[in-house]
């Protein structure tokens, strides 16, 4: 399933996701999904796993054209010189001249001059021929407003939290008002074991239930939820098995019942930081160079 962008650059809409998987199995997990047939990989400066990512693609023999190649830019390289020199930093590590899409990691509300900055360099890389696409990740409705001010290029992705507990559906409309694509991380709620006593929606009845009607895991449910609604998607693991499941999405339908059910289930509780409360004082840290 391919997605285009708001520039017409097509992207799919299936990803696979490296959050908090260790440097030293990334290479492997990557190349176990490049495998499995996902062809979008989503990395991030800050989770200190690009050489993995790098590594993998280039083990798998796929041409580099074959991958879609996605990161972050961490709220410590914001800043115009600064986020130019970071994307040099990515790339070195990755392995490659051009960045698929390059997104700004959040919205860094306390200096956002800092923030208009760094999106103004994502702009001349995009310019450049560097990027292929821009965007940005965790930025709440006001976010992108303060950011179109100022900015000349609409961003072409939002990747935020989303996940049946948290259905997000005021930046969905602010996303889809602006014709940029909402793509979510943690799409399977995995987020919400962070909190400890919080029911995880992997582990929901009324999921279990659609899940078991038609002959699939609650994960693959929650994932055909996000693609049925024009969201993109970037589930993780480091597990063979639970990254071919995670794929397997593509040969049945849920009903506009099931997909109401589920958006239903929506408690408004985030499982991940308020973007307000990112800062460069709680959230700093260096990045390394490539």
């Amino acid at each position: 399933m391919i997605l285009t962008l708001n520039n017409g650059i097509e992207m799919p809409a299936l990803g696979f996701g490296v959050f908090q998987t260790p440097p030293d199995a990334t290479a492997d997990a990557v190349l176990t999904a490049l495998n499995t047939g996902y062809r979008l990989i989503d990395t991030a400066a800050m989770y200190a796993n690009e050489r993995g990512v790098g590594e993998a693609i280039r083990r798998s023999g796929l041409a580099r054209e074959q991958v879609f190649l996605e990161t972050k830019i961490w709220i410590s390289d914001y800043g115009y010189d600064q986020t130019l020199h970071a994307f040099d930093k990515s790339a070195g590590k990755l392995g490659v001249d051009q960045i698929d899409l390059l997104l700004l990691h959040q919205s860094l509300s306390s200096r956002f001059d800092l923030t208009r900055q760094a999106y103004r360099a994502l702009e001349t890389l995009l310019a450049d021929g560097k990027v292929r696409a821009i965007g940005v990740s965790n930025f709440t409705p006001e976010d992108l407003d303060a950011l179109m001010q100022e900015a000349g290029v609409v961003p072409a992705v939002n990747q935020v939290e989303v996940h049946p507990y948290f259905t997000t559906p005021a930046v969905q409309a602010a996303d889809a008002a602006r014709g940029i694509v909402t793509q979510a991380w943690s799409p399977i709620g995995g987020i919400t074991s962070y909190h400890g006593t919080r029911t995880s929606p992997i582990d929901d009845p009324v999921i279990a239930a659609i899940a078991a009607a038609h002959g699939r895991t609650p994960a693959q449910i929650m994932i055909r939820w996000h693609l049925q609604q024009g969201r993109a998607a970037i589930p993780k693991s480091v597990r063979p098995e639970r990254i071919a499941e995670n794929f397997n999405v593509f040969d049945f339908e849920l009903t506009a019942g099931e997909l109401k059910t589920l958006d239903q289930l929506d408690t408004g509780v985030r499982g991940g930081p308020e973007p307000q409360d990112v800062t460069l004082e709680k959230y700093g840290r260096v990045i390394p160079e490539a």
